[in-house]
């Protein structure tokens, strides 16, 4: 299993539109081979002092695959190539992190 973290940053006050698109984008992917897990979180204020500072702009999508191949085939996947044109103009940066468990 791997684990994948994708931090991406939205143009500003956007980030409930690009939440309409992903979870429209979600079913599509949870029927897809190997998938174990896939979806959005946002930053949640909580006081702790460890805490980075809130990002508004921010949303992280939180994966989990079977392995490499299922999520190598899931990136090129038609449905994801149509959902990356949807959200492009919303999009400023991402940043992905693919971890295994230690």
């Amino acid at each position: 299993m791997i684990h994948v973290l994708a931090t991406v940053t939205l143009q500003a006050g956007r980030r409930a539109e690009f939440l309409g698109h992903f979870h429209r984008l979600m079913p599509l992917v949870h029927a897809e081979h190997g998938c174990l897990e896939y979806g959005p979180a946002v930053d949640l204020q909580t006081g702790l002092t460890a805490q980075i500072p809130l990002r508004d702009d921010v949303v992280v999508i939180v994966e989990k695959w079977e392995n490499l191949d299922a999520l190598k085939a899931h990136l090129v996947a038609p449905h994801m190539h149509d959902y990356r044109a949807q959200v492009r103009e919303l999009v400023v940066a991402t940043q992905l992190q693919v971890l295994e468990p230690a």
